[in-house]
């Protein structure tokens, strides 16, 4: 989503929840300032007025919360340490984890590959910088991507990247789940 700069919303409730990740600009609500590398995570049923005094883009996801899960979540992802990842060459910055959803930024180096894996709960990438690869195509900066439920893949980097990326928060009642 794109503000232009000086606009505003009215003021709305996110029945399902909002998270969303500033990636130009500042966002601002009635409970901050929010510059670009911060995540946020509105809880279900908070309200806000939104707005962007110089403009901002933001990558915003809604009705993807357990409502179940009541904390409102902030991180500046720019003074966050990322942590080794679970092969040579990734480091993670999670976001926030909650039942079996897990939020997170990746980092690639050049050459990685990860090794195959299965999404039981299925899988969003957005990225962020360069190009992301798996078997099945070639994703560059700003390609989001949703692999359903039981989906699989070997995801790789050949120039490195960086992507958010969110598991298993899809729902799973209508996918067979045996093998």
């Amino acid at each position: 989503m794109r503000y232009a700069p000086g606009s505003a919303f009215s003021p709305h409730t996110h029945s399902g929840g909002e998270e969303f990740l500033v990636l130009e600009g500042v966002f601002s609500d009635e409970h901050g300032d929010y510059p670009a590398g911060t995540y946020v995570r509105n809880l279900v049923g908070s309200t806000h007025t939104p707005a962007s005094r110089e403009g901002c883009t933001i990558l915003v996801k809604l009705w993807q919360m357990d409502p179940d899960d009541q904390m409102r979540v902030v991180v500046d992802a720019t003074q966050t340490p990322w942590l080794p990842g679970l092969v040579k060459g990734l480091e993670v910055m999670p976001l926030h984890s909650f039942g079996p959803e897990h939020v997170a930024l990746v980092k690639w180096s050049p050459g990685t590959v990860f090794q195959t894996h299965r999404h039981w709960g299925g899988e969003e990438i957005f990225v962020l910088d360069s190009v992301f690869e798996d078997e099945f195509g070639t994703y560059p900066k700003g390609t989001w991507l949703r692999n359903p439920c039981s989906s699989h893949h070997t995801p790789y980097s050949r120039e490195g990247c960086i992507i958010y990326v969110k598991t298993g928060h899809l729902p799973t009642s209508a996918v067979s789940l045996s093998p």
